[in-house]
């Protein structure tokens, strides 16, 4: 087994989980069984309490793990299948150590970082191995080189590729060579600084990734393999992408990566095929049409708040040879200018999940004007919560109704606590998370979208359709197409008179793929080129 450790220096967000990615894509189209996972070096024990803000998006795995946004590319971009194997933080490691000691697992030992602490690491990166059997396995160490909580788990994997042997381990550091434009060249110094704070610990990366916004030449190519002790064709030009992150597994490979990556590791395969890859490029930047769809958020401003969901929905366009041009509206703003001021013209609109009273009330304009005007409407988690509010308030007549994470005293809670998440005390890994089953009616648009009567999708919420509402709703033409096997939790709706208006309690944006759109994002970009075609 073949073992590839991804770090990062100089500067954060360089894009070491796209790297990683589509070099998995590569090996994979090369034959290769690959399985990637993540070390977050910050000690939460997973991002499911932090803020967007801090974190961008929370993704959320099938066994219901909360793990990185980075997880969700490498689903995108691979056929792996991950796991809460597929992720580990410094809380998780500190944690289980802890465990260990106060049952008296280390025999009266002075508890260390080194080895307790990385042997723990290790032992991470050989179960993932021992169970998924892969030809390899891609680990990417978040945070930047130098920073004082990452060190731990460079040591851990310097330890490691001794343990397994020189020839099974490859280190790959991806950097910037930033341009600066009063001297009007490109720098490489910071390059240089963070591969020898690396050789330091003592890891003397193979490859050096270079993010940049202009072509390397000759001449930085050669000082960065100087000073970095790597061979010229070891130093990866990974140059900003004109239009999309799917170009990133092409420019790889031009610049012969998975070729140097194989060579390394005396992996003998053939050449990645990647015609496929190609033909779902052409259909990104160059589409037979295209079509502006809103999304209405309160992290509008945050590229990563709603990664998962931008990218389910250039998916759905790929399935309809469409390009979605985004237009990004911050659910505040409806609320001071009037939902048709900034929906008018739109092909559909989207409302993402989310938590918090901030936007609430502009998200729910959003929805009422999407049914009103025949809009196309997809809801996602709060979103669906959103318009069965909206529907509640404005076709039923009930005044004040609301779901009681935003008013606990509503006369009508039509959304409410699930049963289960009363009373607990902790707020981190309670929700209802990962992929349950979800029971589809007969003759609904949802069921002809799935072509499927039972499907599995991915939850994270604490908030459900309160049931006592159920008869009220359906006299009005508010369909409940997909509940949970018994009939008591409600997963999607939809309405009757509306040619696509739904809302779903789960996320499917979590198992869209450029090569397999999720269907309702699927159905949902086909509605909206419908409605701007008649």
């Amino acid at each position: 087994m073949k073992y590839i450790f991804v770090t990062g220096g100089v500067i954060s967000s360089l894009g070491k989980g796209l790297t990683a990615a589509s070099l998995g894509t590569l090996l994979e189209n090369r034959g290769l069984k690959v399985a990637l996972q993540k070390f977050d070096p910050y000690l939460n024990v997973d991002p499911g309490t932090m803020s967007p803000f801090q974190h961008g998006e929370v993704y959320v795995l099938d066994d219901g793990a909360e793990t990185d946004l980075d997880l969700g590319h490498y689903e995108r971009f691979t056929n792996t299948k991950l796991t809460r194997q597929n992720s580990l933080t410094s809380g998780q490691v500190y944690a289980r150590v802890l465990e260990r000691e106060r049952r008296g697992d280390y025999l009266g030992k002075t508890v260390q970082v080194i080895p307790h602490v990385t042997d723990e690491i290790k032992t991470r990166i050989r179960e993932l191995a021992e169970s998924t059997k892969a030809d390899v396995v891609i680990t990417e160490i978040g945070g930047t080189t130098g920073d004082i909580e990452g060190l731990p788990f460079l040591e851990a994997i310097r330890e490691f590729a001794l343990d397994v042997g020189y020839s099974n381990a490859l280190f790959i550091h991806v950097t910037y060579v930033p341009f600066i434009k009063a001297a009007g060249e490109l720098k490489t110094k910071p390059t240089q600084q963070s591969v020898a704070k690396l050789r330091e610990i003592g890891i003397a990366p193979h490859l050096v990734v270079c993010r940049c916004d202009r072509p390397l030449n000759k001449e930085i190519r050669d000082k960065i393999s100087l000073f970095c002790n790597v061979p010229y064709e070891g130093v990866i030009e990974e140059k900003d992408v004109d239009h999309t992150i799917y170009e990133v597994p092409l420019m790889l490979q031009r610049e012969r990566m998975d070729e140097l990556v194989c060579q390394l590791l005396r992996l003998d395969t053939p050449p990645a095929n990647m015609s496929h890859w190609q033909d779902l490029l052409r259909k990104l930047i160059a589409p037979q049409k295209r079509i502006r769809i809103g999304v209405v958020g309160k992290y509008i401003g945050l590229q990563d708040a709603y990664k998962s969901v931008y990218e389910a929905l250039s998916h759905g366009g790929i399935a309809h040879d469409c390009g979605i041009e985004l237009e990004r509206i911050e659910a505040e703003q409806i609320e001071k200018g009037g939902a048709e001021k900034l929906l008018k013209g739109l092909g559909g609109v989207l409302v993402p999940g989310g938590f918090g009273e901030r936007g609430v009330q502009g998200k729910i304009l959003a929805a009422q004007y999407a049914r009103e005007s025949k809009l196309p409407y997809l809801g996602l988690c709060l979103g669906m919560q959103i318009a069965t509010v909206e529907f509640a308030r404005n076709v039923l007549g009930l005044e004040g109704a609301h779901s009681t994470e935003f008013d606990k005293a509503s006369p009508h809670p039509v959304i409410a606590m699930l049963e289960e998440q009363k009373g607990l005390m902790n707020v981190g890994g309670t929700m209802r998370l990962g992929a349950q089953p979800v029971q589809l009616q007969v003759g609904t648009k949802a069921a002809h979208l799935y072509g499927a009567f039972v499907v599995n999708e991915r939850h994270r919420h604490r908030y459900e359709f309160n049931n006592s509402y159920r008869a009220q709703f359906e006299q009005r033409g508010f369909i409940f197409s997909g509940t949970s096997p018994d009939g008591e939790l409600v997963e999607l709706i939809e309405l009757r008179d509306h040619p696509f208006f739904l809302g779903c309690q789960f996320h499917p944006e979590f198992q869209s793929k450029p090569n397999a759109p999720h269907p309702l994002f699927r159905g949902f970009i086909a509605a909206a080129l419908q409605r701007l075609t008649l």
